[in-house]
């Protein structure tokens, strides 16, 4: 990762964060404001979460924007003379998109749609998705929307006028962030401190594992090299449940566990890429990139003209959690107290 050419893409730049008082929101406004970035501008619809992050941070490159992705005018008002938009507003709670599909579709993907067209008319230079692992072969309604997500913002360059529009629009695909308010990690701790049994659905469960400071990395990595169409991926670990959970005993108390079984929705394992997806991915930087289909029909030597460092993925079937080097309970160990998540 270049650092200093990334850090200075955003030099006298204006940025757009949806869900900017989430968890990634916040972290990834922090390492902006450390930029010589022009303004950021937080998007989200929870007014006090607002007000903390704005009591937090008291930076004057800050604007705090209340609206909702549903909401296209809003949108577009938000986005005048933005140059790049994180997009990462989203239902993401697995049982409580299951119980209520119908708005998660209104906001993980008509509010994808929102912000695709939002950016076309303002003309913004660069945008990217946050999406997640679920959004591979879908097993549940969120991963579903977020694989709509995905297939919106891949499409979207096919859509407009490349002459009068510049707007370039990129996918990101990772696992939960270590410690996210989505990981199992806090709960597990939570439990432990109330002196409760750690409760999984099953002991043999794996998932990627990525801490925020890596996920920032990656996503400002796929921004700067992306060129359009694109979803990238970075090259991670994981972590088995029980290894996690014996970690976790270790460094506070083993208050025993109990196994309720898999829950509608969940998958045993995580898959970053399919085997469908193999044929169009190569690797580059230390990430792995799929590629719009019409870019894998050039030669090795025009896209490495495109991406330098480009490669071919050789002997891999698909990329999921079970079948990545794993994290140790002693490794395991070390990142939960640099995260300070105890």
């Amino acid at each position: 990762m270049n650092t200093a050419e990334i850090t200075s893409m955003f030099d006298g730049k204006n940025v757009l964060i949806t869900g900017g008082t989430g968890s990634l929101g916040q972290a990834l406004t922090s390492r902006l404001l450390k930029s010589k970035v022009n303004q950021i501008r937080i998007f989200s619809r929870n007014e006090f979460k607002q007000i903390e992050m704005e009591t937090k941070l008291q930076d004057k490159k800050l604007r705090f924007f209340i609206g909702d992705v549903r909401d296209l005018p809003r949108l577009e008002l938000a986005l005048e003379d933005v140059d790049f938009v994180f997009h990462a507003a989203a239902l993401k709670h697995v049982p409580k998109v299951e119980y209520n599909p119908f708005e998660a579709i209104k906001t993980n993907v008509i509010g994808s749609q929102n912000v695709i067209d939002a950016s076309i008319r303002n003309n913004v230079k660069k945008v990217i998705c946050i999406g997640t692992d679920k959004a591979v072969s879908p097993l549940n309604t969120y991963g579903a929307t977020k694989l709509l997500m995905e297939k919106l913002f891949v499409s979207a360059n096919n859509y407009l006028n490349v002459e009068r529009h510049p707007t370039k629009f990129i996918a990101v695909r990772y696992g939960n962030v270590l410690g996210s308010s989505g990981s199992v990690v806090p709960k597990f701790i939570e439990q432990i401190r109330k002196k409760q049994q750690v409760t999984t659905t099953n002991s043999n469960m794996t998932r990627f594992s990525i801490t925020m400071d890596e996920a920032l990395d990656f996503i400002l990595n796929a921004l700067y090299y992306g060129k359009g169409t694109e979803i990238f991926i970075p090259k991670i670990r994981a972590y088995g449940i029980n290894e996690l959970k014996a970690a976790l005993f270790e460094l506070l108390e083993n208050t025993g566990e109990k196994t309720t079984g898999i829950r509608a929705g969940e998958k045993l394992n995580e898959v970053l890429i399919n085997d469908y997806e193999i044929p169009y991915s190569w690797k580059i930087n230390n990430m792995y990139m799929i590629a719009n289909p019409v870019l894998n029909n050039r030669s090795i030597s025009e896209l490495s003209e495109l991406y330098p460092g480009i490669k071919p993925i050789e002997k891999m079937k698909d990329y999921s959690s079970n079948n990545v080097e794993k994290i140790s309970k002693e490794e395991l160990k070390e990142i939960i107290k640099k995260v300070k998540l105890i």
